[in-house]
């Protein structure tokens, strides 16, 4: 059932369990799913057989992913479905007249936390954006996953790169991103950010500086009983009003930094008006 209250949206669908985990499973799970079978490959097969599955992979990695398969939709709205009833997520838009369906629009969605699972209510799949196309921008890593590439696809993620988001907003479509992207997590601290995975991360300045030229972080999480499957930690999603600002392709960085201090301003705020209603009265928002 969804409840409508003040303009949020409420997934509190009871569904069956086994349903949300394979939801899970098939969006955070496949990359674990890739290492066990690597793994078992590699130790438990012919060597044969086991390039076979190698080449398998690889295989998958090339093929281009069709994003409007109609199985692929049908799969990302029963992913999105069964997400958002699991934790569940809230979904709270504060002014949704403000938007224009048919514009194209920029939102910046924090913290990005080990996973910022959240931001999937966002997406055109879940249907509850007042917008007529989305895209949710990710690591380039994740379009080299063998399934995770297609799974992440047809719930409309792309690259986060210049060339995609540039010609993803030209093509209408509005775009989803974290900020500050995988390189957040070198800064994450116990009870500044979600609770959905317990976490462990490499400590020092050699490891950190590692992990931006790599840009991968060397952070070990897990869920329920060590898996990917995350806690189910109820997850309050809002989006503000609309930030105004005039098209200019070729902004001065005294420009840039004006739109981005409103941004940090808009989103301080936007954190205390509702931190109270999310269940957390006491928590403070750390902006570096």
């Amino acid at each position: 059932m969804e409840k409508v209250l003040n303009g949020a949206e409420e997934f509190s669908e009871s569904c069956n369990m086994l349903k949300m985990v394979l939801a899970l499973a098939l969006y955070l799970g496949t990359i674990h799913f890739n290492l066990a079978l690597i793994f078992f490959a590699t130790f438990f097969l012919p060597l044969s057989k086991a390039l076979l599955v190698f080449g398998s992979l690889l295989v998958l990695v090339m093929i281009p992913v069709d994003e409007n398969s109609m199985f692929g939709r049908k799969l990302s709205k029963y992913i999105c479905r069964h997400i958002c009833s699991y934790f569940p997520i809230t979904l709270h838009i504060e002014e949704v007249e403000a938007f224009r369906p048919n514009q194209a629009y920029v939102f910046g969605y924090e913290p990005h936390s080990v996973n910022p699972i959240g931001m999937i209510a966002l997406g055109h799949s879940a249907g509850f954006m007042p917008l007529a196309k989305t895209k949710l921008l990710a690591s380039r890593a994740i379009f080299y996953i063998p399934f995770m590439r297609h799974t992440w696809t047809w719930l409309g993620f792309t690259s986060v790169s210049k060339k995609n988001f540039i010609s993803s907003l030209a093509a209408g479509y509005s775009c989803i991103v974290v900020p500050g992207g995988i390189r957040e997590t070198l800064f994450m601290e116990p009870g500044c950010e979600t609770d959905t995975y317990k976490w462990w991360k490499a400590p020092g300045k050699l490891i950190q500086n590692l992990a931006r030229i790599l840009k991968i972080t060397p952070l070990f999480f897990w869920g329920i009983y060590g898996s990917p499957i995350p806690f189910k930690i109820p997850l309050y999603v809002v989006v503000g009003r609309p930030i105004k600002v005039e098209k200019n392709p070729q902004p001065t960085m005294d420009q840039v930094a004006k739109v981005h201090n409103q941004f940090v301003d808009e989103l301080q705020d936007l954190f205390n008006r509702h931190k109270a209603q999310a269940g957390y009265t006491n928590l403070e928002l750390k902006i570096i």
